[in-house]
């Protein structure tokens, strides 16, 4: 299972995780401490709270997984 943590500080950011995630064949996830949601959702995604990074998760062992993990790089927490 890959897990980091992203943030999704606005409207457009959050528009264009979830169409990046519908890309995408495999579950994908949403949790904070009390919730996990399909990120797939875009009802779900603006049901939490995005003031503060979120962890994303998912299983999957094909070529895909790779190039969204690519992805992801544009909505990771800056350390």
């Amino acid at each position: 299972m890959y897990t980091t943590s992203i943030m999704l500080s606005s409207i457009e950011a959050v528009k264009k995780f979830v169409t990046l995630t519908n890309s995408y064949e495999f579950p994908i996830n949403l949790t904070t401490d009390k919730y996990k949601i399909d990120a797939k959702s875009i009802m779900g995604v603006f049901s939490l709270d995005l003031s503060k990074p979120v962890d994303i998760e998912f299983e999957s062992e094909s070529e895909k997984a790779d190039d969204f993990i690519k992805q992801l790089e544009q909505f990771k927490v800056k350390q």
